[in-house]
């Protein structure tokens, strides 16, 4: 069929025909489905509408998706077969969502176990999306076929399916070992490769037989290049678990095979085996010069992949090896004008790591000629390159701060801006003399800023350093901009900051209380009470605390008087107790006032005489958390080293994380039930891995520093070894105690 484009087409652009969608109206087009005989060429039309809406968002209710998924199994009666794998890709989007989605196994089963090869791959992946660990036994012959079946097409998905099945049916799975084993005998790559994942998967936990599954492997030749690279992988991943030193690491098996693959006919391989290399640890010079000699060389090739890769994988490793990687900088000056702008960023960032300090300037000069050009991606690895040679060259601050002063003026997103912002204050915190020039510009920035939880981080320094810096009362109208312009919690945020000037700055006091008086007028306010019953008035509102031991009220502002529909507030003071081990309670809270019935109409009480009621409030939590101000430490690993001393304390404590069945999840725990402010990028765990150590670090009330590390391991559950080093014993105690 030929489409005549008109002119005024082609000069109006492409148009996505699927963008106006409308949820119910799609829906509504399902009835065609029950369409005697179906219209294959509407229906394919219909489903991919419904795709396209989930793919991109759109919310289905239960019993939306019901529907829906039982109008499609009436689609099975036709034999089109664009249609019927249209079917298998709606059952699969449909399965987490709609009821009783086992109605279509007998279906799928015929059509998986049938002659129809177009129909079998795709069946197998929507039936394995339904079926349950009830259920999956009664196809587990099937499966076991399908894994060693001759058609490429079919043993890849089963392969694929399988190690999808066994996060949730691993002891089912587990049966299927000798049929992967079969198929990792296979000529065709892709089998091959996905045989040997789900053959490591089964054997993960029990580390003689994936020992002896590596070493069986790298006895003989495999034909995939992906499955090499996976079993270099595997091999990494067991010399790291022996932790061995350099010299041991040379004479082992492993890393004899990992070394071989230097010399790989794949150019994959061949990387993949330079940038395990580098990565290892325990390493000396002569373990790692034939990987930097192979990147040396990827850094010249005319493929902009194999650049890309190795110039990153440089970048990555300079500070852990920059002796190895000045050993690369005339390759990477060349690289500095490549015309792909992701190579030439890499490669400036790598120099600003290992050149001298005498080359700053000209780098940055070059740099800045096309930073504009490139993603937030890569703006953020220049953000972190500036970071690492502002601790190299201290006395280079000032030009390195302008240029983080004008990347935080252009557009950018949360993660960039948030980058320069932790750049700009690890400069502040290392050197003085960067002091008054880094909170200049972060003063600036917020006068524009449109991310809350930046300006938030900024007033909080501001109040902290600020009050002790030359010309403190430089910075007040900055602050007070943002009680006027922003949004509460910025306001909030920046009362506070006034208040830790007027309480550290005696001849800026007058002046403070004048603005914080002003602040009183705010409508924002914490602890707010709505009347809501139009024929009461409510007076002597205030909230009472049942207080844990150790825990005091310090001062009550009750509501004198509460009209209908009036917004008012109430405040309590606690101090803590001084038992910091004590300090993470519940509160009981209890809402009460003296009621007086009134005229609705007038609000007036009818008499002068009240009676106590009280309203039960959700209980209040104080948690570590709440007591933590989250820092960013760009430089961890040389914090860490330099709190091994005598004035910071340790505690190490090992726990089972039973509540959490990934490392991404027990992170993400982590960092949330304490407070703290992940560094190095610890937050985010690659994918596939199976270790993990979080990095992070706060400042606990009073003024005590926490650095945190986190091991992780992930076998049948998550394990963790927790290190706390603080400058407070209690405190410490108090971190350890919370995860337990």
């Amino acid at each position: 069929m030929a489409f005549r484009r008109e002119k005024d087409d082609e000069e109006e652009g492409s148009t996505n025909i699927y963008q106006n969608l409308e949820k119910t109206s799609v829906l509504q087009e399902t009835r065609a489905f029950n369409d005697t005989p179906v219209n294959p060429r509407k229906c394919i039309h219909i489903l991919t509408k419904i795709l396209y809406l989930i793919n991109q968002g759109e919310q289905l209710g239960t019993r939306e998706a019901t529907d829906c998924f039982f109008a499609m199994t009436k689609l099975f009666q036709s034999k089109d077969v664009v249609l019927r794998r249209m079917v298998y890709l709606g059952i699969k989007e449909l399965s987490s969502i709609a009821e009783d989605v086992i109605i279509v196994t007998s279906s799928l089963t015929k059509d998986m176990t049938g002659k129809e090869d177009l129909y079998r791959a795709a069946a197998i992946r929507a039936l394995c999306s339904i079926t349950d660990n009830t259920m999956l036994q009664a196809v587990e012959r099937y499966m076991k076929q399908c894994i060693v079946d001759k058609n490429v097409a079919v043993s890849c998905a089963a392969l694929v399916s399988s190690l999808r099945l066994a996060t949730t049916a691993g002891d089912v799975v587990k049966r299927w070992a000798n049929e992967a084993q079969e198929a990792l005998n296979s000529d065709h790559i892709m089998v091959q490769y996905h045989a040997l994942g789900l053959l490591y998967h089964i054997r993960k936990s029990d580390r003689l037989a994936v020992t002896k599954l590596v070493n069986k492997l790298t006895r003989n030749s495999m034909k995939s290049p992906y499955a090499v690279c996976m079993l270099i992988r595997i091999a990494c991943k067991l010399i790291e678990e022996e932790d061995i030193s350099a010299d041991e690491m040379s004479e082992s098996p492993m890393f004899t095979f990992i070394e071989s693959c230097l010399r790989h006919k794949s150019e994959m391989v061949i990387y993949e085996a330079a940038h395990a290399i580098v990565n290892l640890k325990n390493t000396n010079a002569r373990v790692l010069a034939p990987a930097f000699s192979i990147l040396q060389l990827f850094c010249s090739s005319p493929k902009a992949t194999l650049r890309f890769a190795a110039v990153r994988t440089l970048n990555k490793v300079a500070m852990t090896h920059p002796a190895a990687v000045a050993a690369c900088n005339l390759d990477l000056e060349g690289l500095i004008a490549d015309s792909n702008r992701s190579v030439a960023t890499l490669a400036i960032t790598t120099l600003l790591k290992t050149g001298a300090e005498s080359s700053v300037e000209r780098l940055m000069k070059q740099i800045s000629s096309f930073v504009a050009e490139i993603s937030d991606e890569f703006k953020v690895v220049v953000v972190q390159a500036i970071c690492s040679l502002c601790s190299k060259y201290p006395r280079k601050h000032t030009v390195l701060m302008n240029f983080l002063s004008g990347m935080l003026r252009e557009e950018g997103g949360l993660e960039y801006k948030t980058s320069i912002v932790d750049t700009i204050i690890t400069i502040i915190e290392e050197n003085a003399d960067a002091k008054e020039s880094g909170l200049s510009h972060l003063c600036e920035f917020i006068e524009d800023c449109e991310h809350i939880s930046l300006a938030v981080r900024i007033l909080h320094l501001l109040g902290k350093e600020g009050p002790f810096a030359n010309t403190p009362s430089k910075y007040i109208r900055f602050i007070y901009n943002r009680v006027i312009l922003e949004s509460p919690v910025v306001r909030a945020a920046a009362v506070a900051a006034l208040a830790q000037f007027g309480a550290s700055c005696p001849s800026l006091l007058n002046n403070i209380l004048v603005l914080l008086g002003r602040c009183q007028m705010d409508p924002d306010d914490e602890f707010d009470c709505l009347n809501t019953l139009s024929d009461q008035l409510l007076e002597n509102v205030r909230v009472e605390l049942t207080l844990p031991e150790g825990f005091m009220i310090r001062n009550l502002i009750p509501c004198s008087k509460l009209l209908y529909n009036d917004l008012q507030t109430t405040f309590v003071i606690v101090e803590f107790p001084q038992d910091v081990s004590s300090s993470a309670a519940t509160f009981g809270a209890t809402l009460r006032f003296v009621v007086k019935d009134c005229d609705p109409s007038t609000g007036i009480p009818d008499s002068d005489d009240g009676y106590d009621d009280e309203y039960m409030l959700e209980d209040l939590e104080i948690t570590v958390a709440d007591q933590i101000q989250k820092t960013k430490k760009s430089n961890f690993q040389a914090v860490w080293d330099a709190a091994d001393t005598e004035e910071w304390v340790e505690a190490e404590d090992t726990y089972s994380l039973s509540a959490v069945h990934t490392l991404q999840d027990a992170v993400n725990t982590i960092i949330k039930f304490l407070g703290l402010g992940p560094a190095n990028l610890s937050e985010k765990v690659s994918e596939g891995t199976a270790t993990h150590t979080l990095l992070c670090s706060g400042t606990f009330r009073g003024g005590a520093e926490i650095l945190v590390r986190a091991k992780l391991a992930l076998s049948e559950g998550v394990t963790m070894q927790l290190t706390v080093r603080t400058t407070d014993s209690d405190v410490a105690e108090l971190v350890t105690a919370a995860i337990g």
